[in-house]
């Protein structure tokens, strides 16, 4: 009789597990399908993924023990903003002429290069060797470089670039020594009020940009160097009155 009861109970369709798990089943069904769906409309960013995964990790109280290895950011690298060919021409010929008035010779090479102008001077003119701090006979030639920049419409990056010698101090490296050079040269202007901050920027590369191969102390001392990159900072046709008198404008 209790054997006939059971199967009769079997047969009518008893619930086979608790109401609540049937409701959570459905949301988690339901929250997966939502992120898969956003997963794939998705751009896929790996720093940002991983910190979403540990998140929604967290969230459903899943703790890894591991720790998470940062992702190393990147070293972004300014980009050069080309000055228009026939300006390039006209402002380089300007400079040479007044390099040569200046005297700036010996100490200032001239170039074109990737689409702007370019005033690079060596390590000794500036700085004693593994220095960062500038020469007292630095100051002139800044000077000069100053009075040579101020009346053309350009933006200036201070480059500073070193060669691969190691450093005597075991906790500085030849980036560190770029940099703060770049900096030193930068607030030598804006201190002295030489040329205005926002036309000014500095940025140190180390040893990845060398002029010649690191095979020979000749080599090496070219490498160390310290560039004044002149690059466009908009519409020079727009900037050009104000930041030249009349009387010293470019024939464009």
């Amino acid at each position: 009789m209790a054997l006939r009861r059971k199967n009769k109970k079997q047969k009518n369709g008893g619930p086979s597990a608790p109401a609540w798990m049937v409701t959570y089943s459905d949301m988690v069904t339901l929250l997966l399908t939502f992120f898969v769906l956003m997963l794939s409309m998705a751009e896929m960013d790996k720093l940002k993924f991983e910190r979403a995964a540990v998140s929604l990790k967290g969230a459903f109280g899943i703790i890894n023990s591991t720790p998470q290895q940062k992702t190393k950011p990147q070293p972004v690298v300014p980009e050069i903003e080309a000055i228009p060919y026939e300006m390039l021409q006209s402002v380089y010929r300007r400079i040479m002429q007044n390099i040569e008035s200046l005297e700036l010779n010996e100490d200032i090479e001239l170039v074109k290069d990737r689409g702007a102008i370019v005033l690079r001077i060596k390590e000794k003119i500036l700085f004693e060797s593994g220095a960062v701090s500038l020469k007292k006979e630095a100051g002139p030639v800044l000077e000069k470089i100053a009075k040579l920049v101020k009346p053309l419409p350009f933006q200036m990056r201070i480059e500073g670039h070193a060669d691969n010698r190691a450093l005597e101090a075991p906790s500085r490296t030849n980036w560190d020594l770029s940099v703060q050079r770049a900096i030193s040269v930068l607030k030598y202007f804006a201190e002295n009020e030489l040329l205005a901050l926002d036309r000014l920027s500095a940025v140190g590369y180390g040893t990845q940009k060398p002029l010649v191969p690191n095979t020979s102390e000749k080599n090496r001392s070219l490498n160390r160097r310290v560039e004044f990159v002149l690059e466009s900072g908009g519409d020079y046709r727009e900037s050009l009155p104000y930041l030249i008198d009349s009387s010293e404008q470019l024939p464009f």
